[in-house]
């Protein structure tokens, strides 16, 4: 019996969501362009095709829109659970801790029932960036704002956490950086949510266990080393040296290589587009774009040949902080759009579902006989 580590290149299961060329570089949500989506889509329309397997009319759009608005307020009892969590802990914590709590308060056990899992649906996608807004204010000190329901899913976002109506180059933005982190196929996390959903748990609880997986710094977390890596660099001159020096000790460089794309990610290109037109307005200074395009030089110089190219981590970490967003916030932004992948692919499991449980390779003793802890040395 082989043994994959990983389970690299092992199929886990069947799936319409998206597809991913990794030599060619492309990404397609049920069968359309990443970057088509990016100019054209809204990440609403984007995360009802992906979880309910069809592109929706103007009207059926629109409902939905309407009932993720209506759901985007916090009980009061969740707040107060939010008041009381230590503020030294990660806003990726709070966010699984709130995420698993909810369920409490929207019981949704019988997962095999439509109306339920619209619900649940609406409910998650709505109330993640209250939570992620809500918690970064209280870490902080400063009570949670409630959301702006005449504004739209981006905008609403970034008003709860500034107060402030974003620009329109802003609220696209956040927008698109949504649609790109909504889906990719079987991830750790992703695949976290199929294994949780594949035993009928509800979908708080799966939506909690993927938060979980996103939060180790090889999934999710890669984007905020990103920025540290920057500024530790701190000079274009001294780009050369630190990753020459990075990969002469073997060391990992944030943002560097994908375990799927052997060539530029397709999401990175769509923000590098979106990188220059914040520059252009003035939110990404000079000396950030400097280091950046010569550590994609570099790295493209030296690791090309090794199919080793900047992943949107390496992007998305320079554009998050270009809109003032803070860094411990990277990762709970990337599970508000992945939340939509998430609950696309249970729904998925739950239509041809058979529980996972995968077999091993024993290594260890056997026909060993017990010794008492007295003659234990």
């Amino acid at each position: 019996m082989d043994v994959v580590p990983g389970l690299e290149g092992i199929a886990a299961a069947k799936s319409a969501i998206s597809f991913i060329d990794g030599e060619e570089g492309i990404l397609e949500y049920r069968g359309v362009s990443i970057e088509e989506l990016s100019e054209k889509s809204t990440f609403l329309d984007v995360a009802y095709s992906l979880v309910f397997a069809k592109d929706p009319t103007a009207e059926e759009l629109d409902s939905f829109v309407s009932d993720i608005t209506m759901h985007t307020r916090l009980k009061l009892k969740v707040l107060r659970m939010m008041e009381n969590l230590p503020e030294s802990g990660h806003p990726m914590d709070y966010l699984q801790a709130v995420t698993s709590a909810m369920g409490m308060y929207y019981p949704a056990r019988d997962t095999l029932n439509e109306t339920v899992r619209y619900q649940s649906v609406v409910r998650l996608i709505a109330k993640l960036p209250t939570i992620v807004a809500a918690c970064h204010r209280l870490r902080h000190g400063d009570a949670p704002i409630q959301p702006h329901n005449e504004l739209s899913f981006a905008a609403n976002f970034y008003y709860m956490l500034f107060e402030q109506v974003p620009s329109e180059t802003v609220e696209k933005v956040i927008d698109v950086l949504l649609i790109l982190h909504a889906d990719h196929e079987m991830n750790a996390s992703t695949f976290s949510s199929r294994v949780v959903g594949s035993t009928l748990a509800d979908p708080y609880t799966i939506v909690s266990s993927a938060i979980g997986t996103l939060s180790g710094p090889l999934h999710g977390g890669a984007n905020e080393k990103v920025m540290d890596m920057i500024e530790e660099v701190g000079s274009v001159d001294a780009v050369e040296a630190y990753i020459l020096g990075k990969i002469e000790r073997k060391e990992k460089i944030m943002g560097i290589g994908h375990r799927v794309y052997k060539t530029q990610d397709p999401r990175g290109k769509v923000l590098s587009a979106y990188i220059r037109k914040l520059h252009a307005e003035g939110l990404i200074d000079d000396k950030t774009i400097a280091i950046s395009e010569e550590m994609e030089r570099v790295v493209t110089e030296t690791l090309g040949a090794k199919k080793l190219y900047p992943n949107i981590d390496f992007y998305s970490g320079i554009v998050f902080r270009a809109l003032g967003i803070p860094t411990e916030l990277f990762t709970p932004i990337f599970a508000m759009g992945r939340v939509a992948g998430w609950l696309a692919h249970w729904i998925e499991q739950l239509s041809t579902n058979r529980i996972y449980r995968p077999t091993q390779q024993y290594t260890g003793l056997r026909k060993q006989a017990y010794v008492p802890v007295s003659e234990r040395g």
